[in-house]
């Protein structure tokens, strides 16, 4: 993955130039399981009944063992895949520069650290303007969010605008709870 160590200045009274570090971004993360059930309740209309949460990604994309595999729960896409026949294979492609920018969206989230916006243990980075309703997938547009209503939000967001026309012209979004 794309994760270094931290280097400490000597003297911890004086900021340090920003040179002096290396960010440490973990691009994945672990959920209690009651956690996850919370974040995929609203994801109902896919059918995830027989599907396992292994690990989330730091924007609160869903990784599942399932039948065939491991699938990605995408919320920003709003789609589950089954990219994955098994463990080997997810880790071999999160370890890939290519996975980690197609599933783990590393680039976006190094220049987050970068800029300061780092979830704490329960948090995941979302969007404020979700790119599905037109917002960019840019740091600008990122903020720090609880993980469970995060991906709950965007589960309920997906849902009401799965069956309209691409271009739809959307003057609201209602959410629950």
């Amino acid at each position: 993955m794309r994760t270094t160590g931290v280097r400490f200045p000597k003297n911890p009274g004086v900021p340090p130039p920003a040179a002096w570090f290396n960010l440490r971004v973990d691009l994945t993360k672990a959920f209690a399981a009651e956690e996850y059930a919370g974040a995929l309740e609203s994801w109902d209309w896919l059918d995830l009944s027989a599907a396992t949460p292994v690990m989330a990604t730091l924007f609160g994309d869903v990784i599942l063992q399932v039948a065939e595999g491991f699938a990605f729960l995408d919320t920003v896409e709003g789609v589950l895949t089954t990219p994955w026949g098994d463990r080997d294979a997810v880790e071999a492609s999160l370890l890939s520069q290519d996975g980690q920018d197609r599933y783990l969206m590393g680039e976006l989230a190094l220049a987050a650290a970068e800029q300061g916006i780092v979830p704490g243990p329960a948090q995941v980075l979302s969007f404020v303007h979700p790119p599905v309703l037109g917002g960019a997938l840019t740091v600008d547009n990122l903020e720090v969010q609880d993980f469970v209503v995060a991906t709950n939000i965007s589960g309920q967001i997906h849902q009401q605008v799965l069956d309209l026309p691409p271009g739809t012209p959307i003057a609201g979004v209602a959410v629950e709870g």
